[in-house]
């Protein structure tokens, strides 16, 4: 499906949920970067990022991506999403 529509956001995010779930952190890393370029994401692929980021010991990206994710968060009006991302940069 992605080769026929390289830009379909839909299926990069799905794409991006099964290399999370196979624990493929580069090519999370990789496909989420794309998505985020191309779609208007209310904040979940921030936090997917973030952690994947946190993972592979990219702090800096990891901590601007929370960042960018309470903003995106706030402004789609999910505080509380907003609040998770807020905490995961307090414990770093």
């Amino acid at each position: 499906m992605l080769a026929a529509d390289p830009a379909n956001t839909a299926v990069l995010f799905g794409l991006a949920k099964e290399y999370e779930k196979s624990g493929d952190d580069p090519k999370l890393i990789e496909t989420l970067e794309r998505y985020l370029a191309a779609a208007d994401d209310e904040g979940n692929a921030f936090g997917m990022l973030a952690r994947a980021y946190e993972r592979t010991k990219e702090l800096a990206k990891a901590r601007a991506t929370y960042q960018r994710g309470i903003e995106v968060a706030n402004a789609h009006g999910h505080p509380g999403m907003a609040e998770e991302f807020r905490m995961s940069l307090e414990s770093q």
